[in-house]
């Protein structure tokens, strides 16, 4: 199902965020737009989360303009986010996606078939019926993008939506990620995973102490890096 785009472009113009003395964010000029996924890198603590959570709605800027599609106040009902622990709700599968729906507003007559859909999206539907919290890992991460897929975003935040993960189960996120871009979803995705972040993105941005330090197409960046910071990350030396 393609998703119209009413919250892009989402456009960052010198945003910062505080928490009490400490700038999260530092002077974010950035644009996300319909198109291939934008992967977040950078090392721990370079304030990916927080641009996701920023883009989402979730928190406030100290300073700068966040718009949604021009509207600097546009409620994230075309928007949706993963965070890297989902939390499951205790009922079956098909529950944890039955309230995502009712909560999205859908008619509850459609829901059995929406459902469905949904688990087979994520390669979950003959798993219906069981307890959420009894999934793996990788189920319950496919079930948390089921959930977000309910309110047929135009734009889908993932948080490191495979850390942890062995590789089937990274894979298995992986291809569901392709798949959700192929059908119109904008996808910005953060990882920590060089590897995933070149078979996935169409575009990088790489953040470190709050700041934007390179962005660009993901070929170019990861070929022929500009910045001193990104070069040193890419060979897997410590970024400080």
């Amino acid at each position: 199902m393609r998703a119209p785009n009413t919250d892009l472009p989402i456009v960052f113009e010198d945003v910062s965020i505080d928490a009490g003395n400490v700038t999260l964010l530092d002077r974010i000029s950035l644009t996300f737009s319909l198109g291939a996924p934008t992967v977040l890198i950078g090392p721990n603590g370079s304030g990916k989360t927080t641009l996701l959570r920023a883009a989402m709605g979730l928190i406030s800027q100290s300073r700068g303009r966040i718009t949604w599609g021009g509207r600097e106040r546009a409620p994230p009902t075309r928007r949706a986010i993963v965070f890297q622990r989902p939390v499951m709700l205790r009922r079956s599968v098909a529950g944890n996606v039955r309230y995502a729906l009712n909560a999205a507003n859908l008619a509850p007559a459609q829901d059995a078939e929406r459902i469905h859909e949904l688990l087979a999206t994520v390669g979950l539907e003959h798993l219906g019926s069981r307890p959420a919290r009894r999934l793996s890992g990788g189920e319950q991460q496919r079930l948390a993008l089921a959930r977000a897929l309910g309110r047929d975003p135009a734009v889908l935040f993932l948080d490191e939506p495979t850390a942890s993960l062995d590789p089937a189960a990274t894979k298995a996120i992986e291809d569901i990620v392709r798949t959700i871009a192929g059908n119109g979803i904008k996808v910005v995705m953060a990882t920590h995973d060089l590897g995933e972040a070149r078979r996935l993105a169409g575009d990088i941005v790489m953040l470190h102490r709050g700041r934007v330090i390179e962005t660009g197409a993901a070929p170019a960046f990861f070929n022929t890096p500009r910045t001193i910071e990104a070069k040193t990350f890419l060979a897997g030396e410590l970024l400080v």
